[in-house]
């Protein structure tokens, strides 16, 4: 009779401040499986009590030696928490060079970058903290509206309910979309989102805080429907071209026209999610041109097309969705 496969052995790495619901999606849904597929252990840095972000401390048992074992490493967001240590960064990128699976959940991915495990890689994290993240790692491409980024052996996801799709997706990558969808299906929740969709959430496309380009992008949101380039930019600015790009890059993490892009898409979504004005009405008004033009840039950054996104946010006053396809 031959023996029962060895378990995948997932380490989830709690460093001071964890967000409980971060730390909590990976013991769901890899550690509270009956007969599953999975083995789960909770390590830090330093054995003992780890604070939790506005809650009681945990008690860890294992070290970082767990980490040198793991075939995946599971990295929970933290709040407020400064960077992580020189023993963490050289544990994880340790692991990484001997073959194991690295995933960050929300800030998880300020852990990842630091050990420069993200450079030359596409990722993402919280919207909040996504200027941050470029801002300070810029060898690291962040998509600001991913809810996963999957890079192979290195994969990164947004807030909570992203973190919850990225492990139901690993465990997809890991024994097939029937497993995936039955452990979904007993943790309630959605059976599958891809990573290209977007983080749904507001997020402004003037960061706080800011620095002495405010004024100018202040003036930018308000022309969003005027046709805006780099040069006219940097001439309201008084600034050279170089110079208006370079700012630009330290005070939001994108280059200028990047931003206006972004600015524009939270334009048309905000749009469509108040209003029942037609496609080519939002995408004047957002200044991002023809209809043709906002389907292929919705479909590209949001991962759905405008209609699909307006029947999933807009209501009538009765509370019933709204499904009509304004073309």
């Amino acid at each position: 009779m031959s023996a029962s496969p060895r378990p995948h052995h997932v380490a989830v790495l709690a460093l001071p401040d964890v967000l409980a619901l971060d730390f909590g999606i990976p013991l769901q849904v890899f550690g509270s499986w009956q007969d599953g597929p999975y083995a789960t252990t909770v390590c830090t840095e330093t054995p003992g009590p780890v604070p939790v972000h506005g809650g009681a401390a945990l008690l860890v048992e294992h070290g970082l030696e767990a980490v040198a074992h793991a075939d995946t490493i599971v990295v929970p967001g933290q709040a407020g928490a400064g960077p992580p240590s020189r023993r963490v960064c050289d544990a994880v990128a340790a692991a990484s060079r001997r073959g194991s699976r690295m995933v960050s959940i929300c800030t998880g991915a300020f852990v990842l970058a630091a050990a420069g495990l993200l450079d030359g890689l596409r990722a993402t994290t919280h919207w909040e903290f996504a200027a941050a993240l470029a801002r300070g790692y810029p060898a690291v491409t962040v998509e600001p509206h991913m809810l996963y980024v999957d890079e192979g052996d290195i994969l990164t996801s947004a807030g909570v309910a992203a973190g919850i799709d990225l492990c139901l997706h690993i465990v997809r990558r890991d024994f097939g979309a029937a497993a995936a969808n039955r452990r979904a299906r007993e943790l309630v929740a959605a059976p599958h989102r891809s990573g290209g969709q977007a983080q749904f959430i507001q997020r402004p496309a003037l960061p706080r805080p800011s620095g002495p380009l405010d004024d100018l992008r202040a003036w930018a949101l308000g022309r969003l429907d005027e046709p805006l380039t780099v040069d006219a930019l940097a001439r309201r600015a008084g600034l050279s071209r170089r110079t208006l790009i370079r700012r630009f890059h330290e005070e939001t993490g994108q280059p200028p026209m990047q931003w206006l892009l972004t600015a524009r898409l939270d334009r048309a979504r905000e749009i469509l999610e108040s209003t029942d004005e037609s496609v080519e009405f939002v995408a004047r008004r957002s200044g991002l041109g023809t209809a043709v033009n906002l389907r292929t840039l919705f479909k590209r950054h949001l991962g759905v097309p405008p209609t699909t996104y307006r029947a999933t946010f807009r209501t009538h006053e009765s509370g019933s969705r709204v499904t009509t396809d304004r073309r």
